[in-house]
């Protein structure tokens, strides 16, 4: 599957619900871990606001990548941000959408690189 890096250097990103962990299977109430190192992921909502507009989207992390101090409307910066286009068929109706994913979540902006 494709997956898009994503550039937020231009982007403000707000806390709108605070990370949860991540349900793998609602009916069996499975925790979603990563495959590789075991840790149990988990999901926060931010808006992204950019050029003008913004959206609500969801954002899977390590838990061990959930960073201190996290509040509802803290300003946030994602380390290694990526969008996954996918799509699937369920009780015959076809979905898609886009699922991000980061390697960690931190309070404050980027430092600015100086040259």
């Amino acid at each position: 599957m494709r997956v898009i890096p994503v550039d937020t250097s231009a982007a403000t990103l707000l806390v709108t619900k605070l990370p949860e962990v991540k349900v793998k299977d609602r009916q069996t109430g499975e925790v979603a871990v990563d495959p590789v190192t075991n840790d149990r992921f988990m999901v926060l909502e931010l808006v992204f606001i950019a050029e003008g507009g913004s959206d609500m989207i969801k954002v899977t992390v390590p838990e061990k990548g959930i960073g201190e101090g996290l509040v509802m409307g803290s300003p946030i910066f994602l380390s290694g941000l990526v969008a996954r286009p996918w799509e699937s068929e369920f009780g015959g109706r076809a979905r898609h959408g886009i699922a991000y994913r980061a390697d960690a979540v931190m309070v404050g902006t980027p430092a600015v690189a100086r040259g």
